[in-house]
């Protein structure tokens, strides 16, 4: 049976990661978490303490940075690596999140990202995840999902993820963030989240998780049936 690559898109905290993971290990494919990606070098640039502003001063931090994803064998996940550690805790964390799309806006953190993305989807069965994967990095895609939940909704999930992770964060706070998070993951010049004409729409504000996984995998069968 013919591989395909699928792009899932749409705003932060919707479930599109998770949701993408488990359907790459229902399918038996790859699946990229590009979001880990922005957040490890966020993370590298607030270690570093990088002038964002200053065009060579990221260009020289960029040839710095190797970034891979291990599977743990303990936890059963996909766990990112930022130059041979791990960083996977690191990168969850609001002090990250709260620079993350700054940093992505950089059209040169993009430029240099999309085409990490690219090599790794060549060979198809690739689930990839973010806010651009439909429109920039596999705008020839077989299945296009852009998935969003009200706000509320999304700021709850962080919530009790954080929460899971021992961090305690008032539900104003990532609310705030999210917003924030929205107004410039949608209105950077580079690679902005959008939703392109072709991808299925999926709201998860009323949806069981379960359920926003066998839609995506309902949607990934036509496709590959076809």
């Amino acid at each position: 049976m013919s591989k395909i690559n699928i792009a899932i898109d749409g705003h932060s905290g919707c479930g599109k990661s998770s949701t993408a993971k488990a359907v790459a290990k229902a399918l038996g494919y790859k699946f990229i978490d590009t979001g880990a990606m922005y957040r490890a070098i966020t993370l590298y640039f607030l270690e570093h303490d990088i002038d964002i502003t200053d065009e060579q001063a990221v260009k020289a931090a960029l040839d710095n940075i190797s970034i891979d994803f291990q599977h743990n064998p303990e936890s059963q996940k996909n766990e990112t690596f930022l130059n041979e550690q791990n960083v996977e805790e690191e990168i969850r964390g609001m002090r990250v999140t709260h620079k993350v799309s700054n940093v992505a806006a950089l059209k040169q953190v993009r430029v240099a990202m999309v085409a990490q993305q690219q090599a790794m989807g060549k060979e198809k069965g690739v689930v990839m995840d973010g806010r651009d994967i439909g429109s920039v990095v596999f705008p020839d895609a077989e299945l296009k999902v852009f998935m969003t939940a009200s706000t509320e909704v999304r700021a709850k999930r962080r919530q009790l993820e954080l929460k899971e992770k021992g961090q305690e964060v008032a539900l104003d706070e990532i609310i705030k963030n999210l917003e924030e998070r929205d107004r410039i993951d949608s209105t950077r010049e580079e690679g902005p989240l959008l939703k392109v004409a072709d991808a299925v729409a999926v709201d998860t504000s009323e949806m069981k998780f379960e359920d926003q996984v066998q839609k995506v995998l309902n949607l990934a069968q036509q496709k590959i049936e076809a």
